[in-house]
């Protein structure tokens, strides 16, 4: 199967949580969204199926994405905020901080 550079995953959000976690979405961090934009992420797209979130972007590289992220200082405080929200983590400097799901197929 061809790459589509598309990676997702899931996460979901704690039920006292999901109000304050969907409202920040709504109104993102400026800094943040440049900081993803710069680390070559684009069609960044979230949906929410209840209290379960799926996160979709596409990039070339990310690995090196990923990398640049965990040094940003306004990813990093988006992530900590974020990651007391979700049953999980969003910080980057962990070895494996998200699980970017298999992709089965892809149509061009």
């Amino acid at each position: 199967m061809n790459n589509s550079n598309k990676f997702a995953w899931t996460w979901t959000i704690k039920k006292e949580c999901l109000d304050e976690y969907v409202k920040m979405h709504e109104e993102p961090w400026q800094d943040m969204l440049a900081e993803h934009s710069k680390a070559g992420i684009r069609n960044y797209s979230i949906f929410q199926n209840g209290t379960q979130f799926f996160y979709c972007f596409e990039c070339d590289d990310v690995d090196q994405a990923f990398s640049y992220i965990a040094k940003s200082d306004a990813c990093n405080k988006w992530n900590a905020l974020t990651s007391n929200m979700v049953e999980g983590s969003f910080d980057f400097n962990e070895v494996e901080p998200i699980k970017p799901l298999r992709e089965v197929f892809y149509l061009k």
